[in-house]
């Protein structure tokens, strides 16, 4: 590795650490926020679960993509679930910010496995920021081997919380109050 590869992946390492540590803290203070005589915004959960959805269907394509040789269409695939999930964040947490918490009201071993599903997305969903973010960065070093890399540990994670954000979409949506 030369010295200037070794100069802008510390520069990149510092900017994913900062990124990674700023945006759950950031959306977590955000989340606490009601933005005082705000219209609810009722419509976007299905729009961001279905952004959700599609950011798993593009990965999924991403990765046949690779395999099939078709490194273009990947980087334009992966690029796109990278706006996609950080449109999902803004809109999410506008949603939140203009309304109330919903409550899930299932009964019994599902409110269990609804909540196991959303705990394990959270969880998971801040994890797979600094993964993402290192997984791009490779590309941009040139280092294609440590992207392959680490891409195996990355993809399934944020298929998971794609998949799993539609999962728990659906499981709600029964509960909100519009």
């Amino acid at each position: 590795m030369t010295e200037e590869v070794s100069i802008r992946e510390k520069r990149f390492n510092r900017w994913i650490t900062i990124t990674s540590i700023a945006i759950p803290l950031v959306v977590a203070l955000l989340f606490g926020y009601k933005i005082p005589n705000a219209k609810p915004l009722g419509f976007l959960p299905p729009i961001y679960a279905t952004i959700n959805g599609l950011t798993a269907i593009m990965l999924v394509i991403a990765v046949i993509a690779i395999k099939n040789g078709r490194r273009s269409l990947h980087q334009k695939l992966m690029t796109t679930c990278i706006v996609f999930s950080a449109l999902f964040l803004v809109m999410y947490v506008a949603y939140h910010m203009t309304s109330d918490t919903t409550m899930y009201g299932g009964e019994g071993a599902i409110k269990y496995i609804y909540y196991f599903i959303l705990m394990t997305h959270i969880v998971l969903s801040i994890a797979v920021i600094p993964l993402v973010l290192i997984t791009y960065s490779k590309v941009y070093l040139d280092d294609f081997e440590s992207h392959r890399l680490w891409a195996k540990y990355t993809f399934p994670i944020w298929l998971y919380v794609a998949v799993t954000g539609v999962i728990v979409y659906v499981m709600i949506s029964p509960y909100y109050s519009y």
